[in-house]
């Protein structure tokens, strides 16, 4: 299957948020490549309010089955959440459990004002009723597969398949 570039999903991402963006929107990205996209677009729209990031490990509701990921970040969010009008930004949308537990963790900093969600790939598959309201691009794939973001050292975006190992659901 041809992917597409990663560079130009962003970049159409990019375009989508511009005007949906005011003074008074803050970012949250999800770690890891939901990090990397926010990140990059904090920095393409110019937002005053500083970028947060989330690591939903602890929240996820299959947290018993596949355990700790290796790599747990901190959560950061260096706001008011509390009436924010909030972006949650995340890399590949695929069952929605994510994006649940991303919710879950942001009420316990308060009760924001609304959330919406950006993601770079919408994979179809969910399992939950959630919806992205601003999407990069939007691609079948069977449900053996994986999708994931990678970003190089110089930071460039590019999409990678692999076949889906027992790790759990996105």
């Amino acid at each position: 299957m041809q992917l597409p570039d990663a560079e130009q999903v962003f970049a159409a991402l990019t375009d989508k948020l511009r005007s949906a963006v005011g003074r008074n929107t803050a970012l949250v990205g999800i770690h890891t490549g939901g990090a990397w996209l926010a990140e990059r677009l904090h920095r393409e729209l110019g937002l005053s309010l500083p970028l947060g990031t989330l690591d939903i490990s602890f929240y996820r509701d299959d947290f018993d089955r596949i355990g700790l990921h290796a790599q747990v970040k901190p959560s950061d969010i260096p706001f008011e959440v509390e009436g924010a009008c909030i972006i949650l930004v995340d890399d590949v949308l695929y069952t929605g459990r994510t994006i649940r537990a991303a919710m879950n963790e942001l009420f316990d900093y308060g009760r924001p004002a609304a959330i919406q969600l950006a993601a770079l790939i919408d994979r179809g598959g969910r399992e939950l009723p959630i919806a992205p309201q601003f999407v990069g691009a939007i691609l079948e794939l069977p449900s053996d597969q994986r999708l994931a973001l990678q970003r190089s050292f110089s930071g460039e975006l590019s999409l990678h398949l692999y076949d889906k190992t027992p790790r759990g659901n996105d």
